[in-house]
C-alpha cells in the first residue's frame, strides 16, 4: 500500500498541476480554479509549476495557455479536468500521454445521470496508464499547507449592493480532515469550520468516486501527520470489506466521525440521483462503523462538535462524568443528556463529598452547594469556586470526564474562571468540555476564551454532553482494542507541544 499513498500525495502535493478548462471568464469554475494556483502560488503557499489548458486563449492571469495537455513543455503531475463531459476521454489519453500520475475531473455528467458508459470508459483509460483519479462531479482537493485548491467557489461574493462580503472562506491550517462524497455539503463543512475557527488538514471529495474512495482515502489519512481527526460524509460504501479494513487500523490512531446520509427510503432515492449512491440498508452501515470503531454521529450539528472535542481533548477512560454548574436547570437538562448518551452521572464517592463539605464549612463554597453529582454552585459562584471544584472532581479517581457549565450571568463571576479551570485540567488527563447559554457578546467570548485554551466551548448543556459522550465512546473502543494508553500517550505528547510553541 506504500506505493499507492506515495501516488495519492500527488493529488495533495503536487510538482505540477494543469487546469484544463482554464479561462479569462470570471463566472467560470475553470477561472477560478486556476485563479486560486496563480494567487497561492504568489503569495508563495503553492510551491509547484501551474499550466493553463484552453485552446482559445492564449495568456490567463499572465501565464502561458496551452492548447492541449500534449503541448505542454514540462512534466505534469496532477491534471484538473473542468471541461463538459463529453470531452474528458480525449483529455484523459492526452494525460496518460502527458504521464499524469493523477487527475481530477470536476465535471459532471456521468454515471449520476445515467451515463455509466461514458464513466466506464474514463476509468478504464486511467487504469491502462496507471493514473489514480479523483471524481467525476466533485470539487476535488484542497490542502491547507500546500496551496492546492480546486473549490470553485469564490471566497467572496459580490452583493447586489455592490458590497463584497465573505461567500466561499478557506479554513485556517488545523488537524481536521474532511472527507466528502457531497461536494456542496463539503463547502458547506469548510464555511462552518472557518467560521468558528476550526482548522482543516485535508479535504477531500470525490463526488461519484470512479477510482478513488474512502477506504484509500483513509488508509492515506493514517500516514498523514498533520490530520489528526477525519470527518466523513458518505452516502455509500462501494466495497464495505476495503472500507472494514482501512477504517479498523485508522481508528486505533485516529478517530474517524462519520455522518452518513440516505437513512430513509426518500434519503437514499435522493442520493441516488446525487452521486449515483445505492445507499444500502441503514442497519448494515450502523453495524460496520461499530465494528470498525468510526464514531457515527446523526447530525451535522453533531459531526462538528464530535471533531472538536476530539481534536482538542484526550479519550475518556470510562463513563463516569462528574457535572459542575453555577445554573441548577441547565444542569439537569446535561445529566438528563449524559445517561440518555449511556453515560453515568453518578454520587461522588465519600471521599469527595467529604472535601466539599470540608471546603462549605470553611466558607470557600456555598453553604447551600449541591454537591452529589451534579454540583450546584449556585448563583453566588466565584471564579475560585469553579476552580475549588475542578480540583476536586478530577482528583476524583472514579471520575472519567467533566462537564463544566459555566453560565456567565451571575453577578460574581468573573470570566477569569476560564482561565483557572484551565490551569487544573492541564494537570490531568481527563477530558473537560463546556459550556455557556447565550449569543451575545459575554457568551461567544466566554466560549472563544474555553475554545483557545483547549476546552471545546457549547451552546447548550446537551451539545456539550454529546460531545462528552464522543470522548467516551472513542476511549472505549480503544481500551476495548488494547490502544488507549497508546493514543493517549501520542495525544499528550502532540498536547504538550502545541502548549510550549504556543507560550514560545
Amino acid at each position: 500500500m506504500r506505493a499507492s499513498i506515495k501516488q495519492l500525495e500527488a493529488f495533495f502535493n503536487p510538482k505540477s498541476v494543469a487546469v484544463v478548462g482554464a479561462t479569462k471568464k470570471i463566472n467560470k469554475a475553470g477561472h477560478v480554479i486556476f485563479k486560486n494556483f496563480v494567487e497561492n502560488k504568489r503569495r508563495g503557499v503553492f510551491k509547484g509549476e501551474i499550466y493553463p489548458v484552453n485552446p482559445h486563449e492564449d495568456l490567463i492571469m499572465g501565464f502561458q495557455c496551452y492548447p492541449k495537455l500534449t503541448k505542454i513543455p514540462g512534466e505534469v503531475e496532477l491534471v484538473v479536468i473542468v471541461v463538459p463531459a463529453s470531452v474528458v476521454p480525449e483529455i484523459m489519453r492526452d494525460a496518460a500521454a502527458k504521464k499524469a500520475k493523477a487527475v481530477v475531473i470536476i465535471s459532471s455528467g456521468f454515471g449520476e445521470i445515467g451515463k455509466h458508459e461514458l464513466e466506464r470508459e474514463v476509468v478504464e483509460i486511467a487504469k491502462k496508464a496507471g493514473i489514480r483519479v479523483l471524481g467525476p462531479n466533485c470539487l476535488g482537493v484542497y490542502d491547507s499547507r500546500t496551496g492546492v485548491d480546486m473549490l470553485f467557489l469564490p471566497e467572496t461574493k459580490i452583493l447586489t449592493t455592490g458590497e463584497e462580503v465573505v461567500a466561499t472562506p478557506r479554513p485556517m491550517m488545523g488537524n481536521i480532515a474532511v472527507v466528502t462524497q457531497s461536494g456542496a455539503f463539503g463547502a458547506s463543512a469548510l464555511d462552518y469550520l472557518a467560521g468558528r475557527q476550526m482548522g482543516v488538514s485535508k479535504f477531500v471529495s470525490f463526488g461519484n468516486k470512479s477510482d478513488v474512495d474512502e477506504a484509500e482515502m483513509l488508509h492515506y489519512l493514517l500516514y498523514d501527520d498533520e490530520t489528526k481527526v477525519i470527518l466523513l460524509y458518505v452516502e455509500d460504501v462501494k466495497n464495505g470489506r476495503a472500507f472494514i479494513e482501512a477504517a479498523s487500523k485508522v481508528t486505533r490512531k485516529k478517530p474517524i466521525i462519520a455522518l452518513k446520509a440516505g437513512k430513509t427510503e426518500a434519503g437514499a432515492r435522493a442520493a441516488s440521483s446525487h452521486t449515483g449512491a445505492i445507499a444500502g440498508s441503514d442497519q448494515v452501515y450502523a453495524a460496520a462503523f461499530a465494528q470498525a470503531g468510526v464514531l457515527r454521529v446523526r447530525d451535522m450539528e453533531e459531526f462538528f462538535d464530535s471533531a472538536k472535542a476530539l481534536v482538542m481533548q484526550p479519550p475518556a477512560a470510562g463513563r463516569n462524568v462528574a457535572i459542575i454548574t453555577d445554573a441548577g436547570g441547565p444542569g439537569i437538562m446535561a445529566a438528563d443528556e449524559c445517561e440518555l448518551q449511556g453515560m453515568v452521572v453518578k454520587k461522588f464517592s465519600e471521599k469527595t463529598l467529604q472535601k466539599f463539605e470540608k471546603l462549605k464549612e470553611e466558607g470557600r463554597l456555598p453553604k447551600f452547594a449541591t454537591n452529589l453529582n451534579p454540583v450546584d454552585l449556585t448563583g453566588s459562584v466565584t471564579s475560585e469556586m469553579y476552580e475549588l471544584a475542578a480540583e476536586l472532581v478530577f482528583q476524583d479517581p472514579e471520575i472519567h470526564g467533566v462537564i463544566l457549565l459555566g453560565l456567565h450571568h451571575t453577578p460574581a463571576l468573573q470570566e477569569d474562571y476560564i482561565d483557572k479551570v484551565a490551569a487544573v485540567a492541564n494537570k490531568y488527563s481527563k477530558p473537560i468540555v463546556a459550556c455557556d447559554i447565550g449569543e451575545t457578546e459575554m457568551a461567544l467570548h466566554i466560549r472563544s476564551r474555553f475554545d483557545k485554551l483547549g476546552i471545546p466551548a457549547y451552546s447548550s448543556p446537551e451539545d456539550a454532553a454529546r460531545a462528552m459522550a464522543t470522548l467516551v465512546r472513542y476511549g472505549l473502543y480503544l481500551k476495548k482494542k488494547g490502544f488507549f494508553e497508546e493514543y493517549m500517550r501520542n495525544f499528550l505528547k502532540e498536547k504538550r507541544k502545541q502548549t510550549t510553541q504556543t507560550l514560545g
